[in-house]
């Protein structure tokens, strides 16, 4: 069941309060968001403990963590934007815990950031720098902070994201184009201290 109306159908009962209505909503949606985290997590090196299921179900808990907060997914669209900021917050506290872990955390600028992910996401220094600027552009732009997300975190190809949020495919390469410059001149400022 992943007719795009019985979800929005669905969508207004969890935000109306039914659990059991979200429950399905994700049940429903599981193999799309299982398929977003394993591109996002693809060529990733061995011994990480983070796979694609790990992914799924800690972005899981985070969306009904958002739901108790009276997060209001309104269709299928919105619904996809909380799962790729999820997965995006998932991926940047494991690639922090990591860092920690490893080397104390150091941060070094970050001076690329690909058009394609092919490879899949980093868990290391660049995953928190994009977060640090990604939280910028938000307070610029949360629409293009929205397109990253989509395409970074979710896997989504330009053509998918003007579907789901009902724009145009220029309009959407239009803002992945400001995103992607705004990020990159983020990503190369200095870091506060």
């Amino acid at each position: 069941m992943t007719d795009a109306g019985e979800i929005t159908v669905l969508l207004d009962a969890a935000r109306g309060g039914d659990r059991t209505a979200l429950d399905r909503v994700l049940a429903s949606l599981y193999q799309e968001l299982h398929s977003m985290a394993r591109r996002q997590l693809a060529g990733q090196q061995q011994g990480h403990t983070l796979d694609a299921t790990a992914l799924v179900h800690e972005a899981y808990l985070k969306l009904i963590g958002r739901t108790a907060g009276a997060a209001q997914f309104d269709d299928r669209a919105h619904f996809f934007a909380y799962a790729a900021s999820a997965m995006r917050s998932v991926v940047v506290d494991y690639a922090r815990q990591r860092l920690a872990q490893k080397r104390g955390g150091d941060l070094h600028r970050v001076t690329e950031l690909p058009e394609e992910l092919e490879g899949g996401l980093r868990l290391n220094e660049d995953m928190l720098g994009l977060d640090a600027a990604l939280t910028r552009l938000t307070s610029v732009d949360p629409r293009l902070t929205q397109v990253v997300e989509l395409r970074y975190f979710a896997g989504l190809s330009e053509m998918e994201i003007a579907a789901l949020l009902q724009r145009s495919e220029r309009s959407v390469r239009r803002d992945w184009q400001k995103a992607r410059m705004f990020l990159l001149a983020s990503l190369q400022e200095p870091p506060s201290p």
